[in-house]
């Protein structure tokens, strides 16, 4: 079934790509305030002007047609940077500052950037990383290095805007390998999705949107980034998500929209200092990763006095696919309805060919203009995930009889940990790194405050005694923390399925946590 009943609103001005977008805002607004990060401030016009100038010095050092990557923490060189590399005609590797040295390293060999601009903090332990794989340039940023709201026509011309076919963003997102996977989306791919976002989630000019979710990330692109310089708004940024940090900009910055997710509702609501905060500003929030809970929805609203609309997307689809609709009902459960271009349909989990009608269950496949080229050196993935022109989300959801999609259960094998994909394979991949394991199992399991957690069951070579704590440390010392499970036990034999592989739903039963519900009875 298509979601087709309620049909999506007109889809608003598209721009050719993103940075023509920017430069459309700074006509338009040229002494708005754009970006907010503690003392510094900027406006559009010299938020286009430094874009312009860092462009420029990107160009110089040979970025066009090839890719810059930004290892950078949220602030106004990560919006710089970020809007830089697209501008000088590179494609832009946004990385997870968070991301251990194992995992920088494995990405930065997989998107071959000829310059990775980092924070000047970080740039010591990444510096090796980086000229092992064979990147040429590496621009340090912060405040005992060089601010790139100071280079404003400093290297010449800038080079000519990016083309809308071009490759835009090589994003990466976790594989079910245990290793992660670029996301190539073009500059038509990821403007449209603006606008698309925009139908459903219609912004007023000057809006003031608060960024406390990574900018490096998908959702702080989509619902941050390109969201404040598309209305012509205000992005606040704060460095990250701290309780009293976001309701001291909610209320000092006069904050009117304000994207979460699952863990920051939650954290928000038990923190004391919430309902002394005056929200009165706030006309809209936004959530994604996980669903909240109809009594969470609730009570947020009555609290703050405005809606959360909750919403679905990937990386591969550019991210944004559904979203309860400004203009339409607001279902509790539900992800919304398809964003204008895209189509949605369930299909069954074992051919992937027969669609589904409402109320029945399989997985969900889209198409539309903001899904991915492909994956990065990844030709097999890439032939699984696109097929006949649909992405095969390897999610599992429903609609109901208005089209409105809930999503049941994940197809592949994966975990939302704080509004991060984490893949348990490549947390198991680390643990066999280890002398003493032999064998190893991770799953998600729900987490109240996180939306789900990682649990890992251990078993250990003969004689070998090494704790849990141990194994915990060796896990953080080679992924991001978000990665790390949260409890670790050390077992005489993982339970096996009759072909002999690990039974998972076996282990989530043995946690007392309910097990999957792929539709087609298979274990995931």
């Amino acid at each position: 079934m298509s979601a087709d009943r309620r049909p999506a609103p007109a889809l608003p001005r598209v721009h050719p790509t993103v940075v023509h977008m920017l430069a459309d805002a700074a006509e338009r607004v040229p002494h708005g305030e754009a970006l907010v990060c503690g003392e510094r401030r900027l406006d559009y016009a010299s938020y286009l002007e430094c874009v312009r100038g860092f462009a420029a010095e990107l160009g110089s050092l040979g970025a066009r047609g090839e890719r810059v990557a930004t290892l950078l923490g949220n602030s106004i060189d990560a919006c710089i940077a970020a809007f830089g590399a697209l501008a000088a005609g590179a494609q832009h590797v946004p990385v997870n500052p968070l991301y251990a040295p194992r995992e920088l390293d494995f990405i930065l060999r997989d998107a071959a950037p000829v310059a990775l601009v980092v924070d000047e903090a970080l740039a010591p332990a990444v510096a090796q990383i980086a000229r092992a794989a064979g990147i040429r340039h590496l621009i340090r940023v912060g405040p005992q290095s060089r601010r790139l709201d100071r280079c404003a026509g400093s290297a010449g011309a800038p080079p000519a805007w990016p083309a809308p076919e071009a490759l835009a963003l090589l994003q990466y997102t976790g594989g079910t390998t245990g290793r992660p996977k670029g996301v190539d989306l073009t500059h038509r791919a990821i403007s449209t999705n603006v606008s698309q976002r925009e139908a459903l989630l219609p912004t007023r000019s000057g809006e003031r949107i608060v960024c406390m979710m990574p900018i490096s990330h998908a959702y702080g692109m989509a619902m941050g980034l390109f969201l404040a310089a598309y209305c012509g708004g205000t992005l606040v940024i704060l460095p990250r998500y701290a309780p009293d940090e976001v309701l001291a900009a909610v209320e000092r910055e006069r904050i009117t929209v304000f994207p979460g997710s699952p863990t920051v509702f939650v954290g928000l609501m038990a923190h004391p200092g919430f309902a002394r905060t005056d929200w009165s500003s706030v006309h809209t929030c936004y959530s994604g990763a996980a669903p909240l809970t109809a009594e969470t929805l609730r009570r947020w609203r009555e609290a703050v006095g405005a809606p959360v609309y909750e919403g679905y997307g990937q990386t591969e689809a550019g991210p944004v696919l559904s979203f309860n609709p400004v203009g339409g009902p607001v279902k509790p459960g539900s992800v919304g309805i398809a964003a204008p271009l895209t189509d949605i349909e369930i299909v069954d989990v074992a051919t992937g060919r027969t669609v589904l009608g409402a109320g029945e269950r399989g997985e969900i496949r889209a198409r539309g203009p903001q899904c991915m080229a492909g994956y990065r050196n990844r030709p097999a993935e890439t032939a699984e995930a696109l097929r006949d022109g649909w992405l095969y989300t390897g999610d599992v959801g429903e609609f109901d009889a208005d089209g409105y999609l809930y999503i049941r259960d994940r197809k592949k094998d994966m975990a939302i940990v704080g509004g991060y994909n984490v893949y348990p394979r490549e947390v198991e991949e680390v643990l066999f790194l280890h002398p003493d394991v032999i064998d190893a199992a991770v799953v998600g399991v729900p987490d109240g405050y996180r939306g789900e957690s990682l649990v890992a069951q251990v078993v250990l070579r003969a004689g070998a005694t090494t704790l849990p704590d141990a194994l915990a440390a060796h896990c953080a010392a080679n992924l991001a923390r978000f990665k790390v499970p949260s409890r670790i036990a050390i077992v005489e034999a993982l339970p096996k399925t009759s072909a002999n592989k690990t039974d998972k739903n076996a282990l989530r039963r043995s946690l007392g946590e309910p097990t999957s519900t792929d539709p087609s009875g298979r274990n995931p």
